[in-house]
Order: C-alpha cells, then structure tokens, then sequence
C-alpha cells in the first residue's frame, strides 16, 4: 500500500512502515500523520518496522505547516500527533523503530511510542523543539522521562543537543546499535506471535505488583495450554 508520505510492505509476519518524505527528512503533515495511523490501524502482522526514507528517520512535524498555524489549529495538531504515537504504542503487536540517520522532536516522539529503537551507527537523536521556541507535544513529555529518566530527559529536552547513536544507547534512548536495524525486526517477527503479544502485555502492565504477577500467571498458564514443549528438544542451554 502507498499513501501519499507512507508506504507499507507486508513481508511474512513482519509488516514494513516507511515514512517516504526524504526531500523533507520525512517530516509529516496532517496527511501524513493520518496515513501513518491508518498503516498501523490496517496492520494485523506480530511486528512492524517504522523506518525512514533516506538519510533521515524523520524530522517530526513539518515546519511549513506548523508556521501557519493559529493557537487553535496548534493545539489540534499537537492532538493529531498524539492520537498518532497513542496507535502506534497500543498496536498489538510488536513495534520495532529503525532509525538511520536524524531523528529530530517529533520523529524522536515516534521513536518513543515504538517498542524497541534500535539506531544505525549513523543515527542522531534530539528533542530539538526548545531552540525553535516549541517543545515535543505529541506525547514525548510522558514518555521520554518514563524511558530515560526524568534527569536525562530534562537535559534533552531543555538543551537540544544532538546526541550521536552510541550517546543514545547509553542513556537508554536506543537499545542496540546494528547496521541493518530491519534484521532485528525480522529476528524478533520469527517467534510465536502470541508470545510476542503477551510479553509485551505484561511488560506494559503498569498495575500493581500483585495483580501483574496474578496476570502473569494467567497468561503463562494460557501459553501453556495452547503450547506443545514435547517437540523442543535438544535446544539450547
């Protein structure tokens, strides 16, 4: 499917996201945001992997359009983003974000909503809003302190500095830093989907202790029922 500035590509249980605005380093505007929505939407595959065209992962919102919005049409649009990473955070399935090159304000608010980002070698990350008078509103605010502490996230978010892929991985921004970013989806795609989906369940499951463990229980016991561990053998130790 093509829509406009997404594409997708279905790829065995792997689902390919590409946002294709490489003239603009894939920044998004209104169509934009509503065709990456859609892509997530129309998704039914365990795992997807959002990724850039180009050199770029994505520059966030388009300046040109942001320049000529009034207060009203602001405060619509940061909600139109929103409602966007609150799709992609609550797909089923496993979201993998593939970021080679500049992810900049809103596209490292994208990045923030996927399950795991992994960066190339050649990645840069910023929130870069404050040195343009604007801040990360489509939802970074909540999660960038949740995933690198309020600490780190206040030194981003208050500075702007451009941190480099390997910078990113060791405040927690990245989890690896690979070459080929896609393998890992791949990798991930190649187990059980209902796996996939209860794991990642259990790990957003902000309940508390007692009843993510009775949770847990559950859902293990479920794994169980519909498993057949007679046919694992000789695996690895």
């Amino acid at each position: 499917m093509s829509a406009g500035m997404i594409r997708t590509a279905t790829d065995g249980p792997l689902r390919v996201v590409t946002v294709d605005r490489p003239d603009k380093m894939n920044a998004l505007d209104s169509d934009g945001l509503d065709a990456l929505s859609a892509a997530f939407e129309q998704a039914t595959e365990p795992v997807v992997y959002l990724h850039g065209a180009g050199e770029a992962f994505c520059a966030g919102a388009d300046l040109t359009v942001v320049s000529e919005l009034d207060r009203e049409e602001a405060v619509a649009f940061a909600a139109h983003g929103q409602r966007v990473t609150r799709t992609i955070e609550g797909y089923d399935g496993v979201v993998v974000a593939g970021i080679d090159g500049a992810a900049r304000g809103g596209g490292v608010e994208l990045a923030l909503a996927c399950d795991i980002r992994i960066g190339t070698p050649a990645a840069t990350l910023a929130e870069s809003g404050v040195s343009l008078g604007l801040f990360g509103a489509w939802g970074g605010t909540a999660r960038l302190p949740r995933i690198v502490g309020e600490t780190v996230a206040m030194d981003l978010s208050l500075s702007g500095r451009v941190l480099s892929a390997q910078e990113a991985r060791e405040v927690g921004l990245l989890s690896r830093v690979v070459e080929d970013p896609r393998a890992v989806a791949t990798e991930i795609a190649d187990n059980d989907a209902a796996v996939l989906r209860v794991i990642k369940a259990r790990l957003r499951d902000s309940a508390p202790a007692e009843q993510q463990e009775q949770r847990a229980s559950q859902a293990f016991g479920d794994l169980i029922a519909d498993s057949d561990l007679d046919a694992v053998d000789g695996r690895d130790s």
